[in-house]
């Protein structure tokens, strides 16, 4: 028990597993029962003196516990497919983004995993700032909740159906929280989301890759690649200067064996950059050989990187060259062009504007 009274500084109460409830109901004299009823309680995102079925002494014991806060911010609906876009303001003042977007076969919500980016990437607004610090698993689970509070649904359904850690930060990045959020979201008693229904993107840190095999088998794996070779990828992404495109490459292929699952590599299309024929060829030929799927995405432009994206006709045409070259390939929807639905780009102005209000 005096090993769990440490773990409680440095725990919030919303990133906590079954087991480790267990252990905090016990450490309260609270019978064996309270502990699922209190997982389920914060797996629905309630706060401690709202868990009404809990005796008084004890939720203000829980009260007293550091808790992952997270309110809405701000938000901006499209009005061109009811695309949401968040900005999430949690305990400490800092800003995150999310964004549900609808679908027919339900909702999916990108998620972000620290607030801002270290990974310095040129086409992505949320690495401008830096990296302020990494989100917990339970301010993610409480994001989630959070979304599902906004947008009701009927009993016994849920808004979100379906998570993609996606947003600002790189999840890799913060691999331990990460994995603990994964546990926390997908377990039975709590809210029971279904691993096939996650997806993270990561910029290739290949040695997590190896080990989020172990951790989270079931989660499919997207790559973020933007380019077919070392010298173009090291341009626009620092982190290929540590992790070049073999050893990726590498790594997705062990991924996809082990899982048997398809990894997902995405492909952003920066006009004059690597959207040419020569570097789509380059392209596939790297990826011949290994179970995966390329998604394009027609580039957000960024101003402030003098970057902009390939129009989606020409997309159209990668994609196609990529099928004749036996690619299986997409091309990604546009969805919340209009709220400045892209990573990054909301939070800016938003930590632009209040930065003046401030001065």
């Amino acid at each position: 028990m005096q090993e769990l009274s440490e773990r409680l500084k440095s725990l919030q109460l919303n990133s906590m597993t079954l087991d480790e409830i267990t252990e905090l109901t016990e450490f309260f004299s609270q019978p064996k029962y309270r502990a699922k009823q209190l997982f389920s309680w914060l797996s629905k995102g309630t706060m401690p003196m709202d868990m009404l079925n809990l005796p008084m002494a004890f939720r203000k014991e829980l009260d007293a516990i550091p808790f992952g806060k997270v309110s809405i911010y701000a938000k901006r609906k499209s009005m061109k497919d009811d695309t949401v876009k968040y900005l999430f303001e949690l305990g400490d003042g800092n800003i995150v983004e999310g964004v549900l977007m609808r679908y027919s076969y339900g909702n999916t919500l990108c998620l972000s995993t620290q607030v801002g980016c270290r990974m310095g990437c040129a086409f992505c607004a949320s690495t401008l700032e830096g990296c302020v610090r990494s989100l917990t698993s339970g301010e993610m689970l409480q994001t989630v909740n959070t979304v599902e509070a906004d947008n009701p649904a009927p009993e016994g359904k849920r808004c979100v159906t379906n998570i993609v850690l996606m947003g600002s930060g790189e999840p890799l990045d913060n691999y331990d929280n990460v994995v603990r959020f994964l546990h926390l979201i997908t377990c039975p008693d709590g809210f029971n989301m279904s691993s096939r229904n996650i997806s993270l993107s990561t910029c290739g840190l290949a040695d997590r890759i190896y080990t989020f095999v172990e951790d989270a088998p079931h989660v499919t794996l997207s790559i973020s690649l933007h380019a077919p070779n070392d010298e173009l990828r090291s341009s626009i992404m620092p982190i290929n200067k540590k992790y070049p495109i073999a050893s990726v490459l590498e790594a997705a292929k062990y991924y996809a064996n082990i899982t048997k699952r398809r990894v997902i590599f995405e492909y952003a299309l920066i006009s004059g950059k690597n959207d040419d024929i020569v570097s789509i060829r380059e392209l596939a030929h790297r990826l011949r050989g290994i179970n995966c799927h390329v998604n394009l995405i027609p580039l957000n432009k960024v101003v402030e990187r003098k970057l902009f994206g390939t129009s989606r006709a020409d997309a159209y045409k990668v994609q196609q060259q990529l099928e004749d070259l036996h690619i299986s390939a997409t091309v990604r929807r546009e969805m919340g062009a209009d709220i400045d639905g892209a990573c990054g780009q909301l939070r800016r102005r938003a930590i632009k504007e209040k930065d003046r209000e401030e001065t």
